[in-house]
């Protein structure tokens, strides 16, 4: 239990449908927080709601796995000019790794969680799905669930559309009812940003704005913070047309910058694969962000490589690349640097 309105809503659908249930919320983040699912205020919404649905409530400290499975990991990437996705980060090594055997330790059968996603059981083999609200969403950020966490995690509200879900929380009287949705890295304060967290943590260098030709265009103030695709904050002139980091190379402290047409590409290469089954290649469609559009593209195992059926805006190294079809979630990795006929590396 987050301390949000869909793991209320969760908590209350496994209640409804017969279980013997017990809220859990984990503390993970011991430094400044005012947004996310890491707050004081989250942690005490959450323990209130498993008050009101008359359930025990669990707080677990995994402070030191959340410290070295996501935060450490989250520097040393911009320290290298990757852009990295906490969110998945933390449901691979703490929800749905640490978490997960904290319940099974303690006796229960399942986890359940408040994401807008579905798991099936089809022919034998665990299958997740997109949840019905196609705006909410979030089997991206649990691509890397396979058969042994899909036998043991629930989404009891990915078969509700978010409207649904506050309906219901409305009727039971929950207080995060009306709470709005959470969308920032939970670690990383509005206040101080982002530059400030990793400040720091990492020395951060300025570096030199480059175009194609290897001309000097502009500064930018660290180089570990620029990510592809990225128009504003360059440090170029004024009034010339609109220009976006193509590449980002921190070792030699410069980001080369292209038009719109020369960030456009056709190929992005994985690392880190996880599937939800087995590998699978061929036609498929591929998400590269969080709430972006699924694209036809075919995936090559061998290679570990995305063939896009038309160009697309290059994906940001370090973010990740899920693949689907239809509405099921194959697997995914994390982008590489641009590919042989990528642009620039």
């Amino acid at each position: 239990m987050s301390g949000g309105v869909d793991s209320s809503v969760a908590a209350a659908l496994e209640l409804d449908a017969g279980h013997e249930v017990t809220g859990c919320t984990m503390r993970l983040w011991g430094g400044a927080s005012d947004t996310g699912c890491c707050s004081v205020a989250d942690v005490d919404d959450a323990r209130r709601v498993a008050q009101q649905l008359g359930i025990d409530h669990f707080v677990f400290n995994f402070g030191d796995d959340f410290d070295a499975a996501v935060v450490r990991p989250y520097v040393a990437a911009h320290a290298v000019g990757r852009t990295p996705n906490p969110c998945v980060e933390c449901n691979r090594s703490v929800k749905f790794d640490r978490l997960l055997h904290r319940a099974q330790a303690l006796g229960f059968d399942a986890l359940a969680t408040g994401h807008h996603a579905r798991v099936a059981h089809l022919d034998g083999r665990w299958r997740l799905r997109r949840g019905i609200d196609q705006a909410k969403d979030q089997s991206y950020v649990l691509h890397m669930l396979g058969q042994r966490q899909l036998a043991r995690v629930r989404f009891p509200v990915g078969e509700l559309d978010k409207a649904e879900v506050r309906r219901r929380a409305a009727a039971l009287g929950l207080r995060t009812a009306a709470k709005p949705d959470s969308q920032d890295v939970c670690f990383i304060t509005s206040t101080a940003g982002r530059a400030s967290f990793l400040g720091d943590r990492t020395p951060l260098t300025e570096g030199r704005v480059v175009d194609l030709d290897g001309v000097e265009v502009g500064r930018v103030p660290a180089v570990q913070l620029v990510t592809v695709g990225q128009r504003r904050g360059l440090g170029l002139a004024g009034g010339a047309e609109a220009r976006y980091a193509l590449a980002v190379d921190v070792a030699s402290a410069r980001v080369t910058v292209g038009q719109l047409d020369d960030l456009r590409t056709t190929e992005v290469g994985l690392a880190a694969m996880a599937w939800v089954d087995r590998p699978v290649a061929g036609p498929v469609l591929v998400q590269a962000s969080a709430h972006g559009l699924a694209r036809p593209a075919t995936f090559d195992v061998e290679a570990a490589l995305v063939r896009f059926a038309e160009p697309v805006i290059r994906v940001a190294p370090g973010q990740s690349v899920v693949l689907y079809r239809g509405d099921e979630v194959l697997g995914g990795g994390m982008a590489t640097a641009a590919p042989r006929g990528g642009g620039p590396q």
